[in-house]
């Protein structure tokens, strides 16, 4: 029998390790169905008497649970229902179990319907991101991309920075049946010289930065465009594929919702007269908003200087 709690409320956890009812500092709420301060008398002598081990997941770990939950059965869990869910798998995975039956017991599908964003951006466990350093340059960003694919790109972040060189955000999902493919990718991307970091794990990444990278830049004759293609495998690819090579794209920002449209925003350093510009519009087949003279970029993403 293994009892299982969030990382950031393990106070049964804790009680048992100490012999004694431990009062925590803080506890986290996501699992908010499982998270006190300080456990019950009763509830830490059963679990004390009857429970043969301990552990622990992270919140993404739960997320995954909430996943694979309605997957199998169409249900769906609160945070605190799918700890044991949550357990299952890491256990499972840690001591490499085939063969064997074991049973979680879920309790709680108490789900606010405005959490389940958050739990679906954070469930997919297979998702990497990196940062990648790249020599700004037309053509730098496509060939970054050709080297990812055909991994699935869930999300592409980038603003122009200075004349040198550029760094990228970006979201991949390596092949799962392909031993080592992420470290793969990271070699392939180190051979063509471009830098990167893994920051998968980084949580300032995953709760904030991913959702702001770029900023305000001073990019000359800089037009900004909004984008919108069938979602499919190879959509991302086919409309970079698109894009010509001479032009240096400024910014980028792509996520996969998993919608039945992908969405782009793209800036681009083409000038306001430049007829091959409106040809590639005319031709490229997607639907397009020109948002260069929208308020919000204006104020949030052009820098007069």
């Amino acid at each position: 029998v293994i009892g299982v709690e969030a990382e950031d409320a393990a106070g049964m956890t804790a009680s048992i390790r100490n012999g004694k009812i431990t009062t925590l500092d803080s506890v986290g709420l996501f699992a908010d169905g499982a998270a006190v301060k300080t456990i019950g008398t009763e509830t830490f002598r059963v679990c004390n008497a009857l429970v043969d081990d301990m552990m622990t997941v992270s919140t993404d770990q739960i997320c995954n649970a909430i996943k694979l939950t309605y997957n199998d059965a169409r249900v769906i869990l609160e945070p605190a229902g799918a700890l044991a869910v949550a357990g299952m798998k890491k256990y499972v995975e840690e001591n490499k179990i085939t063969g064997q039956t074991l049973v979680a017991i879920t309790s709680g599908a108490n789900m606010d319907f405005t959490r389940l964003r958050f739990v679906s951006e954070r469930a997919d466990d297979s998702e990497k991101t990196l940062v990648v350093k790249i020599p700004e340059r037309p053509g730098t960003f496509r060939e970054l991309y050709s080297l990812v694919w055909p991994r699935n790109v869930t999300g592409f972040s980038y603003r122009y920075e200075s004349e040198g060189e550029a760094k990228i955000l970006i979201s991949f999902q390596p092949v799962l049946n392909v031993e080592n493919d992420f470290e793969k990718v990271v070699e392939s991307l180190s051979k063509h010289d471009f830098e990167c970091m893994d920051v998968s794990d980084n949580e300032l990444v995953k709760v904030h930065v991913r959702h702001m990278a770029g900023g305000r830049s001073y990019v000359p004759k800089e037009r900004l465009f909004r984008f919108e293609f069938p979602e499919s495998p190879g959509a991302l690819q086919r409309f970079l594929a698109s894009l010509d090579m001479s032009w240096n794209v400024s910014l980028f920002h792509y996520r996969n919702h998993g919608d039945d449209f992908g969405r782009v925003l793209v800036g681009i350093q083409v000038g306001d007269s430049c007829k091959r510009m409106q040809d590639f519009l005319d031709n490229l087949g997607y639907s397009y908003s020109e948002e260069t003279a929208n308020d919000v970029y204006q104020q949030f993403l052009k820098s007069d200087d």
